[in-house]
């Protein structure tokens, strides 16, 4: 018996999987848009078209009543030379970035730093420092801070300083205390930071003699350093716009004697206290620059201090 070969031109090639066909080009970019739509659509309606808003109201008399009436830059040249309160409520919010903000990354830092070497009950601990910054931005709170530091309040009875709210020198540091208490976010940040320093660093440290100190300051901040430019960035941003604290302890006002009146809630004052909302739309404008300027700042100064381990060097 005999067999022939087939040749290799003729033999029968397995069948290939049809290739899925492909989409036109154009069918895919408007599905893409109807998903973006929503997004799109909530972004041009409720943050575009306010903003352009704002900013037309920002050249106009406008008391919330009656047609805007063009001033051109009245409000602004009123803002920064004929009202004293202006550079009040500046120079509170200055004072206040520089107090809360420092206060609460340390702490935020230090306590992350106890969790890391925490072997029982980090989670229930992370949570239980976590929870005040859900709980810190309600009003509700906000009252509650106010009753501790009030005259005959929990500060009072222990340390006989009596309340700190209706002091000018002390009302403000109880506002901002009430920030720093809200130090669970960047605490968060910064502990899934440390867990990323690798453990050889700190091993061959203590192997060539450096102490906790030394190896705080020469591993943990410059591996860290990124994370906690984030966080001062955030943080920044967010206490130059502070007004929940300052609203409830002051009752609204701003006291005592504007020790307590930061510019947003100035603003709040200007536009829907005394109607003036077209000054208070320029104050805004004023805020969002400003916030701009200092966000661009810390940008251009972390090149000096911020340490990316894929660069090699500082």
């Amino acid at each position: 018996m005999t067999t022939t070969d087939i040749p290799a031109s003729t033999a029968r090639q397995p069948r290939s999987a049809a290739a899925p066909k492909r989409r036109p080009k154009r069918e895919r970019e408007g599905a893409a848009w109807v998903f973006l739509s929503p997004w799109v659509l909530g972004a041009i309606v409720l943050t575009l078209l306010p903003m352009a808003v704002s900013l037309y109201l920002s050249f106009t008399d406008y008391d919330l009543f009656n047609a805007p009436h063009w001033v051109g830059l009245r409000n602004y040249t009123q803002m920064f030379t004929e009202d004293p309160r202006y550079w009040r409520s500046v120079e509170t919010t200055l004072t206040y970035v520089v107090i809360a903000v420092p206060l609460q990354l340390a702490l935020a830092l230090g306590v992350a730093l106890a969790l890391k070497t925490m072997k029982r009950g980090k989670g229930f601990y992370r949570s239980a420092f976590y929870a005040p910054s859900l709980l810190g931005a309600s009003m509700s709170i906000a009252l509650v801070w106010r009753a501790i530091f009030n005259d005959g309040g929990t500060v009072d009875n222990l340390f006989g300083t009596g309340g700190w709210i209706n002091k000018p020198g002390w009302s403000l540091l109880a506002v901002a205390l009430l920030t720093v208490w809200q130090f669970g976010a960047p605490m968060v940040i910064f502990l899934a930071g440390l867990q990323q320093i690798p453990m050889e660093l700190y091993e061959a440290a203590a192997v060539d003699g450096a102490g906790k100190w030394r190896q705080f300051v020469s591993i943990t901040v410059p591996m860290l350093s990124p994370v906690l430019f984030f966080n001062l960035v955030l943080q920044t941003i967010q206490a130059f716009q502070v007004f929940t604290p300052a609203f409830a302890v002051s009752g609204g006002k701003g006291g005592p004697a504007d020790s307590t009146l930061v510019y947003t809630l100035y603003l709040y004052d200007r536009g829907f206290v005394a109607s003036h909302m077209g000054y208070a739309s320029a104050m805004a404008w004023v805020l969002l620059l400003v916030i701009g300027a200092v966000t661009a700042v810390l940008f251009r100064t972390s090149r000096s201090w911020v340490f990316y381990a894929s660069e090699g060097d500082r």
